[in-house]
């Protein structure tokens, strides 16, 4: 079995998941009590910083932990690897 980069901070990253899960769930919660639209905008832009502060620690971490392996081994998995990377991080930047 792999051991992927974010396994030694695995149950940091699932208290994370679920803090923003339950943001998600005041956020339906605001919308069933027909909370004020800019309450909801606030949430919502909240939900999205949190989501993308888990994606950038996560990138973070697979840069640091799988590219980084993979370039030292080289060959076309180190090149499979970089090529991943740069597309994981072209979504983050357009999302």
């Amino acid at each position: 079995m792999a051991t992927y980069g974010y396994h030694d901070n695995k149950q940091q990253h699932l208290n994370r998941l679920r803090r923003v899960e339950g943001q998600v769930r005041g956020l339906q919660r605001m919308v069933e009590d027909d909370a004020y639209c800019i309450d909801i905008l606030t949430q919502t832009a909240a939900i999205n910083k949190a989501l993308r502060s888990f994606a950038l620690s996560l990138l973070d971490e697979h840069l640091k932990h799988c590219v980084a392996h993979a370039v030292a081994n080289g060959g076309e998995d180190a090149e499979e690897k970089v090529r991943e990377a740069s597309e994981a991080i072209s979504r983050l930047v357009r999302s």
